[in-house]
């Protein structure tokens, strides 16, 4: 296993896939340890699981609804490696419990976060996928017309466990072709994370609100302290989230809810400016090679005051008995000049191939089996995975009020009971259709800013350049009708 502090470069698998799909899965695959830092790859079968994480103590007990028609044979499950390990020691004998009760031979393969868009491309493009059910992190929109619709399992979730989140529904269902591509059940809010000792030193005990705070608290502490923010501007998961949030809380945004491209504008301008004005005041070059793991690394080794991420790395603090642990608190997204808005950090997207021999119902009735236990998810994961279906979890908000995994103070983490108030999808305020995912996935958005704040372009230059990518993206996508006409 690779040591909690290391620094894991993600590995790119080759495969046969279209240019676009190139762009997008090398993108994605920069993923690994986007909530935490990262895990080996295991692989691990329901029959015969073994780990040495142990599953978390007391919690929920799981619940069994019959199937709704008679299941038999195979079912294989590809998904990454949580980045709560207990969560997946949990998982395993959850899956071969259900279904020894219902008669499916089930096999759980988990592998790597950042070799899972390789791989589900892969198994699609093949035509005869080794898995019958594909899950991932981030939207998966760009397979829509190579999967299951999954309305029907939208539908009788709903039916059995009221509405699911608008959230989750956003970054699943193509209003443009009225299919769900993907089943989105659970996903992960992003606050931010920040050392409390270095911003009472600023005046700001329970740390910056709003943008206006981020710049002046954080340039403060970098000169005094030479403690820097954990921002990103490079090709990876966190930057793209942060930038995105960046955008929308200054008015600004890559698409409106029509699906028009609405990226130039003055709004997007005065938030490349700002970003500028906080690289020189409050952070090092280094944040434009940074990997997803880099800004929970350096908060949990004391090298940062803030960063935009889920729990994950303050859990990893915890677990490790990390000093650092008790200084880090949580924020809801910041203040801009016109809102406050983050978006989700893993949306949890299960897809079944729509191909031949695929066991499409054992894999529906199986997520169905997953949504009724959102509350055992809940809990092995020890409170990273949020519900679709909040009913689901009817004690989660009292969780999180009193952390029952030993957080110091324990309503450290009470913020993430308003973040449906400011989380979003990626494609705010539209779908996250194609061109959103594509657009995230070749970092267009991280590498604009990035030209900007290294002075290779004026922020007018770098907007244009985007813009003229982004235009084309669209463009193509709605010729293939999978982006609204605008």
């Amino acid at each position: 296993m690779l040591p909690r502090n290391s620094l894991w470069v993600p590995r790119k698998a080759p495969f046969a896939v279209t240019r676009r799909e190139f762009l997008y899965l090398t993108g994605a695959a920069a993923l690994v340890a986007a909530c935490g830092n990262g895990s080996d790859a295991t692989t691990t079968t329901a029959a015969g699981s073994s780990t040495s994480v142990a599953p978390v103590a007391g919690g929920p007990e799981t619940s069994f609804v019959e199937p709704r028609e008679q299941l038999s044979g195979e079912l294989k499950i590809l998904l990454w490696s949580h980045f709560v390990p207990a969560h997946d020691a949990w998982f395993d004998p959850f899956v071969e419990e259900w279904g020894e009760m219902v008669g499916v031979d089930v096999t759980v393969d988990h592998i790597a976060v950042a070799d899972v868009p390789a791989a589900i491309a892969s198994e699609i493009q093949s035509g005869q996928p080794e898995h019958d059910l594909l899950q991932y992190i981030a939207v998966l929109s760009q397979h829509e017309p190579s999967v299951v619709d999954m309305t029907d399992v939208v539908t009788e979730a709903e039916s059995r466990y009221g509405e699911m989140l608008e959230l989750t529904r956003r970054s699943s269902f193509n209003p443009n072709t009225e299919k769900y591509y993907a089943f989105a059940p659970a996903w992960a809010p992003d606050p931010g994370n920040y050392r409390q000792s270095l911003w009472d030193g600023v005046g700001l005990p329970e740390g910056p609100s709003t943008y206006d705070d981020l710049l002046q608290g954080g340039s403060e502490i970098f000169a005094s302290e030479g403690v820097q923010l954990g921002i990103g501007m490079s090709q990876e998961i966190d930057s793209n989230m942060a930038l995105r949030g960046l955008m929308w809380s200054f008015g600004a945004g890559i698409q409106d809810e029509n699906e028009n491209v609405i990226i130039n504008s003055d709004a997007t301008i005065a938030a490349i400016e700002y970003m500028n004005e906080l690289f020189a005041g409050a952070m090092t070059p280094e944040v434009f090679a940074w990997n997803a793991a880099s800004n929970n690394q350096g908060i949990n080794a004391g090298e940062l005051s803030y960063i935009l991420n889920s729990i994950s790395a303050y859990r990893t603090a915890q677990d490790e008995g990390l000093e650092v642990a008790d200084d880090i608190l949580f924020t809801p997204a910041l203040e801009g000049p016109e809102t406050a808005l983050v978006a989700s950090h893993v949306m949890y997207n299960w897809i079944v191939p729509d191909a031949p021999d695929v066991n499409v119902a054992a894999a529906q009735e199986f997520l169905l089996h997953y949504a009724e236990n959102l509350a055992p998810v809940a809990w092995n994961s020890k409170l990273y995975d949020f519900p679709a279906f909040p009913e689901r979890v009817p004690d989660l908000a009292g969780w999180v009020d009193e952390d029952p995994f030993g957080s110091n103070p324990p309503d450290k983490l009470s913020v993430l009971n308003t973040a449906l108030d400011w989380a979003t999808n990626i494609g705010h305020p539209g779908p996250a259709n194609p061109a959103i995912g594509q657009i995230f996935g070749e970092s267009i958005i991280p590498v604009m800013f990035a030209e900007a704040a290294q002075g290779n372009k004026t922020p007018e230059e770098a907007l244009t350049d985007a813009e003229t990518q982004i235009n084309a993206i669209f463009d193509d996508w709605r010729g293939r009708g999978l982006v609204g006409s605008g």
